[in-house]
């Protein structure tokens, strides 16, 4: 089922239309991210990630510092910060056209990357729950925001979570933040269900099988899935082995009207959106 309504982003002045969905090439410049191919820390290993990404169809590169895998150890701003700015200078001097998006909760992060880098989009795991100030910047700043649910910490979030009611719950959250950032002006927010952020396995799927619902808030939907345990632990495998299942899912969240898609692996994503896009071009 695809979504009907006609949706924009405006990424740096220019206007990024929705009706096809767009792929989000994940770049990590962490030493620690749950998938350990895509841990990229040297300036060699970064500029050609970014390379892959674009060479491969992605529309947005985000890069991330900060593992947001369970349990992943924290690491402090100024961390964060110094990790940023080796990836965001290699981006800026190479591939000075590239929309990119940061993905962090923290304000000052965010604001650092918009402000010294023209980062086009801020990507919070923490719909502004870990950082009081995310909101105050995002009005601020004027960019794209994907606000994204999820319950606890990434330190936390796996512990025992537990919903009333999950889909109900996640609809009020969404539906109380996106009327707090339109009430400050904020225009464009995308919304990221958090599939892994504080979710079982089997609420993950719950949350996925209706997709649909999200529908209602009239805005983009941003879907990350890339590799995650809701496939390998379904599947009976490793990260290194979920591509079968973080395609087929992708599809999936294609046929429910996702508009943005978060992945590793950009060229296999680019190839089921080109299927996915000519069966539905057919009368």
């Amino acid at each position: 089922m695809n979504d009907p309504t006609q949706l924009t982003i405006n990424a740096n002045g220019r206007l990024m239309e929705l009706n096809m969905a767009k792929v989000m090439g994940i770049l990590n410049v962490t030493p620690d991210s749950f998938f350990a191919d895509s841990r990229k820390q040297t300036e060699r290993e970064i500029a050609e990630r970014a390379r892959q990404i674009i060479e491969e169809g992605a529309d947005i590169i985000d890069i991330g510092a900060y593992s947001s895998r369970p349990n992943a150890q924290d690491v402090s701003a100024e961390e964060e910060k110094e990790r940023l700015r080796k990836g965001l200078d290699i981006l800026r001097r190479e591939f000075p056209d590239a929309v990119v998006s940061v993905d962090t909760f923290r304000a000052d992060v965010a604001a650092m990357c918009v402000e010294e880098y023209g980062t086009a989009i801020i990507n919070d795991i923490s719909g502004g729950q870990m950082d009081k100030q995310m909101f105050d910047t995002v009005e601020r700043l004027n960019v794209p925001y994907v606000l994204t649910h999820l319950q606890g910490t990434p330190q936390s979030m796996q512990t025992a979570p537990h919903y009333d009611n999950l889909r109900i719950e996640v609809m009020q959250y969404f539906a109380r933040k996106v009327q707090e950032l339109h009430a400050r002006g904020v225009k464009d927010v995308i919304i990221d269900p958090g599939f892994g952020f504080g979710k079982t396995l089997e609420q993950n799927y719950e949350l996925f099988k209706h997709l649909e619902d999200f529908h209602t808030l009239r805005l983009p939907i941003l879907v990350g899935i890339s590799r995650k345990s809701m496939i390998y632990r379904l599947l009976g495998c490793t990260p290194a082995e979920a591509l079968n299942g973080t395609i087929a899912l992708n599809t999936l969240a294609l046929a429910k009207g996702a508009h943005i898609l978060r992945v590793h692996d950009v060229k296999a994503c680019v190839e089921a959106i080109k299927i996915f896009n000519a069966m539905n071009q057919q009368p």
